[in-house]
């Protein structure tokens, strides 16, 4: 998965989170993810989809040593695991420079979303 899309799931799990901690205020149930919204079927949250697309599967030989199995989750695990911290990070960074800066005419959410458009506009393309 590219480094653009991941971003913009990262994204998305925190504008869910928003959306989810709302309705939780409001007192609305059935609203987060893997929850029934009401139809009878639970729904699958944007951080699921994100873990399901980006986590490898991982072959372990019966007669591995931990030491082996460790080595193998580590490196089949690292490069996705490295790149959902770098989102999030990136995400809370931004959410804190509004905070530190005073602005108080922008919400979370539409710090989130002015990210999600430099993102769009490929800002976020290079670097590791």
């Amino acid at each position: 998965m590219e480094r653009a899309e991941v971003l913009k799931r990262v994204i998305g799990i925190l504008t869910e989170a928003q959306d989810i901690r709302r309705a939780a205020e409001s007192g609305l149930e059935g609203t987060g993810p893997g929850e029934d919204p009401g139809d009878g079927e639970p729904t699958v949250g944007v951080a699921t989809t994100l873990l399901n697309e980006m986590l490898p599967s991982i072959r372990v030989p019966a007669d591995a040593s931990p030491k082996q199995v460790a080595g193998l989750v580590a490196e089949a695990l690292g490069p996705a695991l490295h790149t959902m911290v770098s989102g999030f990070s990136l995400a809370f960074t931004s959410l804190a420079i509004a905070h530190d800066n005073g602005r108080t005419d922008l919400t979370a959410i539409d710090v989130l979303q002015e990210l999600a458009l430099e993102v769009e506009a490929g800002t976020y393309d290079e670097g590791p």
